[in-house]
């Protein structure tokens, strides 16, 4: 005998396994992501500053009409399979309304609760 043990196996099924684990948890978390980028239209700024899309609004499952602001002027733009087609350049612009969103009943709730107890609301 040589007095030499042998040794584990980098390649055993124990680690193998941990492996593919590990690699579904990446994958299943890029794909989360990815996810909850899309479903809240969290978007990285981008393009300059002269051009921007103002407003939009969905008409079908996969068209939609869009107000974009080019320099001083905007355009109505429609949005589809077939790509982007101008359908119209406005000869005034068109001032958006910024209502605030309508509170949930959750946070009406919540300020009231901490009215009661004595925080700032």
């Amino acid at each position: 005998m040589t007095g030499i043990s042998p040794t584990a196996s980098p390649l055993s099924i124990g680690s193998l396994a941990q492996l593919s684990v590990s690699l579904i948890a990446i994958v299943a978390l890029i794909f989360a992501i990815g996810w909850v980028l899309k479903r809240f239209k969290v978007a990285l700024p981008r393009g300059s500053k002269d051009m921007e899309v103002l407003d939009q609004v969905a008409v079908g499952e996969r068209e939609r009409i869009a107000l974009v602001r080019i320099g001083d002027s905007q355009v109505l733009v429609g949005i589809g399979a077939g790509g982007i087609v101008p359908l119209s350049p406005l000869p005034m612009p068109i001032s958006l309304r910024t209502a605030a969103p309508p509170a949930s009943p959750f946070a009406e709730r919540l300020r009231e609760i901490m009215k009661r107890s004595g925080g700032a609301a």
